[in-house]
């Protein structure tokens, strides 16, 4: 099965990043209020089913909201929060890195718009 990535290139569904992802953020809360082992195995099967099920290609955007959805149905509101929180973090983390490059362009003169607004051309 096949997924769309934020760059809209297509990538093997992979379940262990899924298990991985609710690890880091079940990682972040107090004992008593994690998954266990076998709730995070349940959460990541259950998106993999909805991601077959879809009847499209799903984004990551889209896995991620499952995923969401499959901590709270478990009632672990704490740990979901965390995903959440780490999920916009690494958006952030996203938006700075384009806008960096978008900088880096125009500072090393490699922005094609720049070039060609500032070249002599024949209308």
């Amino acid at each position: 099965m096949k997924i769309i990535k934020r760059n809209g290139s297509e990538a093997v569904f992979d379940l262990s990043k899924i298990a991985n992802a609710i690890e880091a953020a079940n990682g972040e809360v107090p004992e008593d209020e994690r998954l266990t082992a076998r709730q995070i195995e349940y959460a990541a099967l259950n998106v993999e089913d909805a991601c077959k099920a879809a009847g499209h290609t799903v984004s990551v955007e889209e896995i991620q909201d499952m995923v969401e959805d499959e901590i709270m149905a478990l009632d672990k509101f704490e740990v979901a929060r965390k995903y959440i929180i780490y999920r916009y973090l690494q958006n952030l983390k996203r938006q700075s890195n384009t806008t960096d490059d978008k900088i880096l362009t125009l500072i090393e003169c490699n922005n094609e718009e720049v070039k060609q607004e500032n070249s002599n051309k024949n209308p």
